[in-house]
């Protein structure tokens, strides 16, 4: 990864209406592989954005599979935990994983690691592998084989061959935790978006809704929808996030655990969007935040159908945006009334129960 940089800028700003004053602290990042925007408002706006930022440095030291001495990486080199153990972040993380893989049948499975360093995703060498070569990789994809072991200490032990990525759901508990921060320095409207990943704390400080667009990934500069909300986190999966092309073919960075190739389910984009976890949140666990990034991208590979069987079952409490290779944009009833068409954007809109 990329050395972090950050430029925090404060300001005193008159809110619309009510005559007090409040701070502004906003902040750019670029780490675990993306430009992060943070905007804190309130009293405590810039130690909120400072502690953000510190946050953000240590998640990225603990997960980064990129990063040799990151827990993932000694854990993936060792095949159990490194006698140094592991940091809370990734001990409270790992469990959230793999329920997530038992939620989604597989889907969402963290030891797809071999198989993405196979099309270079891991470090930007793309190519495609071998049928052989992925088929016995394959044999390795599954986390029923990690053995995670509570008393008397905290362990955690891979199945022969394997090896974890938690980029799936990094970006996500990053966000559970800046809502915990922004909690605990009394923020009430604030917004950060890591890529893809967005989490809106209150209203904006006009007291309006905070505007979250949905990218449009077959027209880089343009938006598929536009959701307005507040207290609220809106995720993002697509294969136009991060792919190559050979031979006049295009492959992206979601791999279906059970065949190593790039998902073709027929969606372009999945959002899932979830309500805040709120000020009881227990620190540092992962919430909502967590959720919606596993969920966006073992609902982008099971497709339309499964996905919105999924969301009907009612496990989870979450709702959904897909953007359909077929020109649609699929919404589920609990955003028919705060979600914006975009005009002349060529999708048909349609929303289900």
């Amino acid at each position: 990864m990329k050395r972090f940089s950050i430029l925090i800028a404060a300001l005193c700003l008159c809110l619309t209406g009510c005559g007090k004053q409040t701070t502004e602290a906003t902040a750019q990042i670029f780490a675990m592989d993306t430009v992060m925007e943070v905007a804190a408002y309130g009293p405590k706006a810039e130690k909120a954005v400072q502690e953000t930022e510190g946050q953000i440095k240590a998640l990225e030291n603990q997960l980064s599979r990129t990063k040799a001495d990151s827990d993932v990486s000694r854990v993936n080199h060792n095949g159990t935990t490194p006698t140094t153990g592991l940091t809370y972040g990734t001990r409270a993380l790992l469990p959230a994983a793999l329920e997530y893989r038992d939620a989604t049948n597989g889907a969402f499975d963290i030891t797809i690691a071999p198989v993405m360093d196979a099309w270079g995703f891991t470090g930007d060498q793309f190519r495609v592998p071998e049928q052989s070569e992925l088929n016995e990789l394959l044999k390795h994809v599954n986390s029923d084989e990690i053995q995670v072991q509570e008393e008397p200490s905290y362990s955690v032990t891979l199945g022969e061959g394997q090896a974890i990525d938690l980029g799936g759901i990094a970006k996500g508990y990053t966000s559970d935790l800046v809502e915990q921060t922004f909690r605990a320095n009394g923020i009430e409207s604030g917004k950060i978006s890591l890529g893809g990943n967005v989490f809106v704390l209150g209203g904006k400080p006009d007291g309006s809704d905070w505007r979250v667009g949905i990218k449009d990934p077959r027209n880089e500069s343009g938006l598929a929808a536009i959701l307005p909300l507040r207290d609220a986190y809106a995720i993002t999966s697509g294969g136009y996030e991060r792919y190559f092309e050979e031979n006049g073919k295009t492959y992206h960075h979601i791999i279906d655990p059970t065949t190593g190739y790039p998902a073709d389910s027929g969606l372009l984009s999945v959002t899932v969007v979830a309500d805040a976890n709120g000020p009881d949140q227990e620190w540092d666990q992962p919430g909502n935040g967590t959720m919606c990034d596993a969920f966006s991208t073992a609902l982008f590979v099971m497709g339309e159908k499964q996905a919105l069987d999924f969301w009907r079952n009612g496990g989870y409490d979450f709702d959904l945006v897909l953007v359909t290779e077929d020109g649609r944009v699929v919404i589920t009833a609990g955003l028919a009334d705060r979600f914006e068409e975009v005009k002349d954007s060529g999708y048909t809109y349609e929303t289900v129960s």
